[in-house]
């Protein structure tokens, strides 16, 4: 079985699939008149973020069988296209939760403490300590919008800072998991935003999910609140947030994804106001890499292992 590449990934998992007599091609800037190409002779691709397969790319691959996304979102694979195909589509939802749930406190510290400018200034040789008058985590209360495995981490990451935490999730079951630890379970986005004093986005990128924070809901934050993006970036009406942030409207922000991406929207980067921006590291780390790599070549693996079982069967 071939299997095509198209974003860079651990060689941990390369080897693994190597190993049990799969052939790999690695090629990692291919363009969507490239991919359109290439996707046609294998069975099985493994993509992160940068890959997009769109219909008009699934429709010309006639021997792929299944999509692995060494990551958690698959906003960028048409679901739709792929599942009318028969093409089987796979995450590694695990893998990136500790590395976001640590990234995401650490852009809260960043913004409570004022961590970068600290040190931007500092390195310019100021000394602007009565400039950074910051607050502490403790009895805090974080609005946690999705409770599936990174909301999960936060919430325990934020619980060893003492702080309150809420929840908001549209799914029974992480209700239950919620309020079976005592966290706070609230009913609408609307309500979470009203008693939270930090706003944390752990929801997947979908048609309904879009804008989930727009110019509406920040206006039900006030001076103090917080907004952490570390999920999707379409989540957010960017324009409406810096528009808040310079105004004064909420306290402060931090991102790690945007709409587009590398980030090119200049009315973010140009921000006057207390406005944090990541290049995308949530997942970052040398050990989710190695994790997410694992875990895509073993999924593969384990589909085509189940595939031969079911020709056997047959015969």
């Amino acid at each position: 079985m071939k299997v095509l590449i198209s974003d860079k990934i651990h060689e941990a998992g390369i080897k693994i699939l190597e190993e049990n007599g799969f052939k790999l091609e690695k090629k990692y800037s291919l363009n969507q008149e490239e991919l359109s190409k290439e996707i046609q002779n294998f069975e099985a691709i493994i993509i992160r973020s940068r890959t997009k397969l769109r219909a008009e790319i699934l429709i010309k691959a006639k021997k792929l069988r299944i999509i692995v996304r060494a990551g958690v979102g698959l906003d960028n694979v048409d679901l739709e296209k792929a599942e009318e195909l028969g093409i089987t589509v796979s995450n590694t939802p695990k893998a990136p939760s500790v590395s976001v749930a640590e990234l995401t406190m650490g852009l809260i510290l960043s913004l409570v403490r004022h961590i970068p400018n600290g040190d931007k200034t500092t390195h310019c040789g100021e000394w602007c300590k009565n400039e950074y008058m910051g607050n502490v985590l403790k009895g805090k209360k974080i609005g946690l919008i999705g409770f599936g495995n990174i909301g999960t981490e936060v919430a325990k990451k934020a619980a060893a800072f003492e702080m309150d935490i809420g929840i908001y999730d549209v799914d029974k079951d992480a209700k239950k998991k919620a309020s079976a630890l005592d966290y706070d379970v609230y009913d609408s986005v609307d309500e979470l935003i009203k008693y939270c004093q930090i706003i944390s986005l752990h929801i997947p990128a979908t048609v309904k999910t879009e804008n989930t924070i727009d110019t509406r809901r920040l206006s039900l934050m006030n001076e103090k609140t917080l907004l952490i993006n570390t999920a999707r970036g379409n989540l957010i009406d960017e324009k409406a947030l810096v528009k808040a942030i310079e105004e004064k409207r909420i306290g402060g922000a931090a991102l790690d994804v945007y709409r587009e991406e590398p980030l090119k929207n200049m009315d973010l980067c140009n921000c006057e106001g207390n406005l944090i921006l990541t290049p995308h590291i949530g997942s970052q780390t040398e050990e989710t890499q190695i994790e997410a790599s694992i875990s895509a070549a073993k999924k593969i693996i384990k589909y085509f292992n189940n595939f031969k079982k079911k020709r056997l069967k047959k015969l």
